[in-house]
């Protein structure tokens, strides 16, 4: 039964989007940024812009330097759902686990997520060495999650 349903859901995606599991595929690594994080401890004043609108539009001005628009996708979302760890983001791609940051300092954080991007992008499989992750974001790192295999 459960192989049914993941034959289902597989068809499903493979329709919607076929780069998603074809295994040639071209499909970028995305960056989810939650535009409406803003940190806990601090009371967002009037009118003034979420934190995690803050860093996402460093982080375009940044990608504009450093890399080349095809490369990564920044996607800003609405939620993801860890509204009490400050700028939450997300970092995914095909066939390499999923990293979920949280508690991001926006002003800092824009060039250490691109270090590590380019890391992640350059690694076969996504797994970036400890060592390797830039340190503002080692205490930030709150999960890893293996890819889907397709």
């Amino acid at each position: 039964m459960l192989n049914k349903l993941l034959v289902f859901i597989n068809s499903l995606v493979s329709h919607t989007n076929p780069s998603l599991t074809h295994p040639n595929s071209t499909a970028k690594p995305t960056l989810f940024v939650c535009k409406s994080c803003h940190r806990s401890s601090e009371e967002r004043q009037k009118n003034q812009p979420c934190d995690g609108t803050i860093l996402l539009d460093q982080l375009n001005t940044l990608c504009g330097d450093k890399f080349l628009f095809d490369a990564l996708e920044i996607k800003p979302v609405e939620c993801l759902w860890a509204c009490s760890q400050g700028c939450v983001v997300s970092v995914s791609s095909q066939d390499k686990p999923t990293y979920l940051f949280v508690n991001l300092p926006p002003e800092e954080s824009p060039a250490a997520l691109l270090e590590f991007m380019q890391l992640y992008i350059k690694s076969r499989k996504g797994a970036v060495a400890w060592k390797r992750v830039p340190e503002l974001l080692q205490s930030a790192i709150f999960a890893q999650i293996p890819p889907v295999e397709t």
